[in-house]
């Protein structure tokens, strides 16, 4: 596991004070970062240009220097992703806005706080896609937006990539289906960067968020209203998000007098602002998403008839995570890493036993719940605290995917023999992953009492444990010579 540094991190430093260079030595050495130093922005280039690759730059500005910057500018153009934070004096605001405005990340003022200084570098290196390497392969990661990606390494996610892309080259209405947290918002927000219209708004509205009333009013705006002193009127997202794309989340949970409505909408292409005369026109793609059984929606009236058919053209099936745990790896390793930048703190690593575990666990919640857990286990950084703070029913969940999964079974359903003292009965994602570690632990006794003919003083050493640790395993997991682990 790793520990709470970027242990490779290399800082060079352009500052002429000596007092700056030993505070960011000592800081360096408690964070295992390497300092490189340079007196000035001309030695700072040629380092560079010579092929030194730092993964952050501290520019210390002198005051008498006004031509300084400059260097930011030559960076842009060479590292763009390199993080560069500023050193300056109180009141230099042209400085600042400068050098801001010239890509720097951070302006901090003398006299230098230690610990905002430490602070500041530690979110930038982890910031920095330079400074982080996460280990998924580009191909299956694409970014759709500041912080949203779309990843697809299973066949099916990729056929629904396809899919998307195949859609968004149409303007008509696609009506998104898939369990909540499993990534309806994303694929929505794909086909909208793949369309036409990526150069326009993306908004999305929750129908189940809001009453009635403010529903209408989100959608098509509002008058002014005299009484709190707001005499403009107000637009609403059809009209604000205008040659963009729109998705109406939940739609069976809009009230059916505002489906009415909507369907007049899609037909006419305009409406007029609630409380007024102003027609607008629309010019907006409507996309719609749903947990929810169509056809069982529109048997118990919560759905129209004629705004499925209309939002239906094309039916998109998000898949649960359930059906495409192959990808759990990858997913682990990026949630890990994304939220290790926005925390600024180290990722951390999932041994294989957490892995295997994760991918038997039904995950109910999907990606959401998986997010959620991963940002527990990064910011607890205990996993048995992680996983003690799982949902309620995660047991139950945990006994029936493991008790129905073609693969090697965990827990409970294992052909191993648990432990002594050990419960049977799976409460938490944390007893599966010690099922799957006291499997590991039984093997490898197994396996060195195999390899030295149960000769257990050999194989106490083969296994760098005492002969009393040994004998006392042997008996914990009751193993014998005519164990079929040894064959």
């Amino acid at each position: 596991m790793m520990g709470n540094t970027i242990e490779t991190a290399t800082l060079l430093v352009v500052s002429r004070d000596s007092g700056v260079i030993r505070l960011l030595r000592s800081m360096g050495e408690s964070n295992r970062w390497q300092l490189d130093t340079a007196t000035n922005v001309w030695k700072a280039m040629e380092r560079v240009e010579s092929g030194a690759m730092p993964d952050l730059l501290l520019l210390d500005i002198p005051q008498v220097d006004s031509g300084g910057l400059h260097i930011l500018q030559w960076l842009r153009r060479l590292r763009p992703a390199l993080p560069i934070v500023l050193i300056g004096h109180p009141g230099e605001v042209d400085k600042k806005q400068e050098g801001i405005r010239l890509g720097a990340k951070a302006y901090l003022v003398r006299p230098l706080d230690e610990r905002l200084l430490e602070m500041v570098i530690r979110h930038h290196l982890f910031t920095s896609g330079e400074a982080i390497n996460s280990d998924i392969p580009s191909k299956d990661i694409e970014l759709i937006s500041d912080g949203i990606y779309f990843l697809g390494i299973s066949p099916i996610m990729r056929r629904l990539r396809a899919q998307a892309a195949l859609l968004a080259e149409t303007n008509v209405p696609i009506l998104i289906l898939g369990e909540g947290g499993s990534g309806k918002e994303t694929t929505a927000r794909l086909i909208h960067k793949l369309s036409v219209r990526s150069g326009f708004e993306f908004t999305k509205v929750n129908c189940a968020a809001l009453p009635g009333d403010q529903l209408e009013s989100e959608l098509y705006g509002s008058k002014g209203d005299g009484t709190t002193g707001t005499m403009q009127a107000r637009s609403g997202k059809l009209e604000s998000c205008a040659k963009g794309t729109i998705l109406l989340d939940e739609i069976t949970e809009m009230p059916m007098r505002m489906q009415a409505n909507l369907m007049q909408v899609l037909h006419d292409k305009q409406f007029v602002r609630p409380g007024t005369s102003v027609s607008i026109e629309v010019d907006v793609r409507v996309l719609a998403a749903s947990t929810t059984n169509m056809e069982h929606a529109i048997s118990k009236n919560r759905l129209r008839d004629d705004l499925y058919d209309h939002l239906s053209t094309y039916t998109m099936h998000v898949p649960p995570l359930r059906e495409r745990k192959e990808e759990m790896p990858l997913l682990l390793r990026h949630f890990m890493h994304q939220f290790s930048r926005h925390y600024g703190v180290a990722p951390r690593d999932f041994t294989p036993a957490i892995v295997e575990a994760c991918q038997v666990y039904s995950w109910p919640g999907n990606l959401r719940e998986l997010e959620h857990f991963v940002k527990r286990y990064l910011m607890r950084g205990d996993q048995e605290v992680a996983f003690d703070e799982s949902r309620p029913d995660l047991g139950e969940a945990i006994q029936a995917a493991a008790s129905t999964t073609p693969t090697r079974s965990i827990g409970p359903a294992s052909s191993f023999m648990q432990p002594r003292g050990v419960p049977t009965n799976s409460d938490s994602l944390r007893s599966m992953v010690k099922s799957v570690t006291f499997e590991a632990e039984r093997r490898a006794i197994s396996a060195a009492l195999q390899k030295t003919g149960w000769n257990r003083k050999a194989a106490a050493r083969l296994l760098k444990i005492s002969y009393r640790t040994l004998l006392y395993k042997i008996d914990q997991y009751q193993i014998r010579s005519s164990d079929p682990y040894q064959n």
